[in-house]
Order: structure tokens, then sequence, then C-alpha cells
């Protein structure tokens, strides 16, 4: 689950984290207001789930109110472009008005989930800014990373060790080190996935800030946290995402024209690479779980045939908890009610298969059904030529 910048900033704020003073704005005229409160001379953030909104004209220093006003009435509405929003980009709703701060020097820091090794990792450089991505491409070893153990946690001599890796020294440096020490602790508290600074800055007064923040947090412990379904946007989301979290389905708009629906994660991967190698283009990743009901299989075919770039439909189950014959009566009860005339290919395994394909075969729905993965693929990517 991912939050706005200056809600990250809220947080860090209260872990004792510095951040710039600002204000949230949601027209122009607020713009203009929060402009006043900083003195005229600010910066104007446009808020939305992506980096690299500064390359894509998101991020913008203005010295006046009237200059923040018609910055803000150019950024409502529009949609940002950047290299994580994909070709679609995002719609400007929300504007961050922040005090502007005079940086002596940017520095890269954060803590997020290295899959690998099954740790947190605490990753920071003295090479924060825009091009963090190409730094850690062509400089690598400016990367300093940190793996934390989950028993012991992160200790002050490793958060020192990281400060002075990056260069800082004297009451900077355990200032650094207090900075580092709470953003563990919001990681821990907050059941975050990712928390991110990018800059931290140290400011020519001589004060560490967080100038941008990002936090993810772990979808799996939402429940602990009543707050957070409040605290997302949901115009930053696809619809289709928004009804699919609705019946707990695991649904990714993606680019293609073949709708994907699987049973578990790893074979909707597989299924995704495999249409890939055929010269298929999937429209989306999704996954009705091991132990779907007739119901959800239902809901989750409605879900991609909502989905206007949808050309066809290719199933790909493995019947363990599940059962082939489940999967057909939802497949078929969804396509019946709204008169599906798409081509469906289904590739079935497992328990009760025989009966699922029958039932398929006797729907009068436009399906072929695969003898195996390799042989269920092609025919889709075929049949939409």
């Amino acid at each position: 689950m991912n939050i706005h910048e200056y809600q990250a900033k809220e947080i860090l704020s209260s872990y004792g984290i510095p951040i710039p003073r600002g204000r949230v704005a949601l027209t122009s005229d607020q713009v203009e207001r929060a402009a006043k409160m900083m003195g005229g001379r600010c910066v104007v953030k446009a808020q939305i789930y992506a980096g690299g909104r500064g390359k894509a004209g998101g991020v913008k220093l203005v010295h006046y109110p009237e200059q923040a006003q018609e910055y803000g009435k150019e950024l409502f509405g529009r949609t940002l472009v950047t290299n994580q929003t994909g070709p679609e980009g995002l719609k400007v709703r929300r504007i961050l008005v922040e005090e502007a701060v005079e940086i002596a020097r940017e520095f890269y820091l954060s803590i997020t989930l290295d899959r690998e090794s099954s740790r947190y990792v605490l990753i920071a450089s003295a090479e924060g800014g825009m091009d963090i991505e190409e730094v850690a491409q062509k400089s690598p070893e400016k990367i300093h990373t940190l793996l934390i153990d989950p028993l012991l946690g992160l200790r002050p001599y490793q958060a020192r060790k990281i400060a002075l890796a990056l260069g800082l020294t004297g009451a900077v440096c355990e200032d650094c080190v207090e900075l580092i020490m709470n953003l563990y602790k919001v990681t821990q508290e907050k059941d975050c996935a990712l928390v991110e600074i990018n800059p931290l800055v140290v400011t020519k007064a001589g004060w560490l800030m967080a100038m941008d923040a990002k936090i993810t947090f772990d979808d799996n412990a939402v429940f602990r946290h009543r707050e957070y379904p409040d605290m997302m946007d949901y115009s930053q989301l696809d619809p289709l995402e928004i009804t699919a979290g609705k019946y707990d389905l695991a649904y990714i708009k993606l680019s293609g024209s073949i709708g994907c629906l699987v049973n578990g994660a790893g074979l909707a991967m597989a299924t995704l690479d495999v249409l890939k190698e055929f010269g298929g283009e999937p429209a989306n990743f999704l996954d009705v779980g091991g132990g779907a009901t007739r119901e959800k299989v239902a809901e989750a075919f409605r879900i991609i045939l909502q989905d206007k770039d949808v050309k066809g439909i290719f199933v790909n189950i493995f019947g363990g908890i599940m059962r082939c014959d489940v999967i057909a009566h939802g497949i078929i009860e969804a396509a019946g009610a709204v008169n599906c005339t798409l081509p469906i290919v289904v590739r079935m395994d497992g328990s009760k298969v025989e009966e699922g394909k029958r039932l398929l075969r006797e729907s009068g729905l436009n399906v072929q059904v695969g003898d195996n993965l390799g042989d269920a693929a092609g025919k889709i990517v075929t049949m939409l030529g």
C-alpha cells in the first residue's frame, strides 16, 4: 500500500525526523495561500504515487504566491508521466507546498525488505537526489548497504558506521545516527515494506532534513492499522484494482490484450512469461488464490471483462485445493451474465479436471481447452492473430 509524500513526512515528523514546513492544497487558491504562509519563495510539488516527478515537471521552485497559484492551475488535473508510472501516467489531485531550504549536501537513505535474505536492508549513498538509480547502475561502490538482523535489530554502532560512510562528522554525524535509528523504528512500528528519504540533506545552517519521503506499507499487515485504508488516495489506483481488492483478489493491470485468470502467484508469473514467449501480451496479473470459491472466480472473470483492452482470455488453473469444475462453473456464470463472445482458452489440470473441461465444452462459449500450458498459450496467441 502506497501513500503520498506529505503523509510519509507527517509520519517521519512524528518520530522526530526533521522535515520542511509545508501544507497540502486541493485547489490553486489554496496553493497561493500556502505560498504566502511560506513567505512567497517555496517549492510546489505534485503528489502522485510515483517517483521521478521532478523530471516530469511536477516539482518547481517559485518566488511569489501568484507564481505558485499559476503553477498550481497548471498542475491540477494534469497527467504526469514518469519512469515509474508507465505511459498512462497519473493525475495530479493534490499539491504539497513547502518552504524553500538552502541545501549544502544531499544523500540517499532507505530501509526496505530484501527478499533474497528475508531481512530488512539499510541502503545509503552520498550521491542522493533524482539520479540515484543511475548511481546504482554506474557506480555501485557508492551505495552502502547493511543487512539488519531481525533478532538484534539495528544497533547504534551500525547506524554510526553508515553515517561515517556518508562523510558526516561531529554533531551532524550524531544527528544522523539518531535519524537512522528513528527511521528503523518507523519501519518496525508501521509495518513498512519501504521507507525512503531522497534526498536527505544537510542544510546550509547545518541541520539534517528529509526533503522528500516515500513510505510503502506491507499489505499483509494493514489489518493491524485501522487508519491505513483512510490514508489511501483511490484516485491514484486503477478502478479494476480497487474492485479486485474488495474481493481479496491480487490484480495488477498490464498493457497487453490477453486477460489472465490464474490460481497461485507463482503460476501466474509463469503464465505471463509463457505468453510472452509465444508472442502474446498479457493484459493483467490476476491471482484468485488457491482456495477461491465459485463466486470469487466469477468476480475475477467479470473484472477481466471490464478491461476494454482485453481481446481474449487465458485461464490457467491447477486444481489442488480448488476443483476444476468449480472454476468452470465460475467462468460460465460470469461469461453468461455479460454475454461474453471473446475467445477463451483454458488450461486445466488436477482435481475434477475432466468434469471441468466437459462443462466448458458444453457451455456454448467460444472456448478451447489446451492440453498443456505451452499448447494453451499458443492457442490464445494464434486466436488473437
